[in-house]
């Protein structure tokens, strides 16, 4: 029984910092936008690239981080199971937008269709560019 409840907690605050395109879930990811950029930053070196920044400016990081499992994988991790050609670029693209379940476990990744075609496709482009 304790598992059962830990494991729908573990969903239920999975799906609470991962999801929600509601208004009040824009607002915050505004008014915090310079915080998660700071994150993100601090853990590269060089110039911070467009799908960088995107994500940056995202929600990805409630459940990713660069070098670490969060929720969901680490950025290195994602770039090491994938090679950076088109079909891959695409196929994650869509995960970003629409969402996906079964590619890193039961854990489903929260849809963000309020993400564009463009800026999806340049957030994996650089999430593969962290191979290893």
């Amino acid at each position: 029984m304790k598992k059962t409840l830990l494991v729908v907690g573990f969903i239920g605050l999975a799906l609470a910092s991962c999801g929600g395109n509601s208004d009040s879930a824009k607002e915050t990811t505004q008014s915090t936008s310079a915080e998660p950029s700071a994150t993100v930053s601090a853990q590269t070196t060089g110039p911070v690239l467009p799908g960088e920044k995107l994500i940056a400016k995202n929600d990805c990081i409630g459940c990713h981080n660069k070098t670490q499992k969060v929720i969901g994988p680490a950025y290195v991790d994602i770039a090491d199971k994938y090679a950076s050609n088109d079909e891959n670029i695409d196929i994650l693209s869509e995960s970003v937008i629409n969402g996906s379940k079964g590619k890193w476990g039961d854990l489903p990744m929260t849809p963000h269709p309020n993400v564009s075609k463009d800026d999806a496709k340049q957030m994996v482009t650089w999430i593969l560019s962290l191979k290893k």
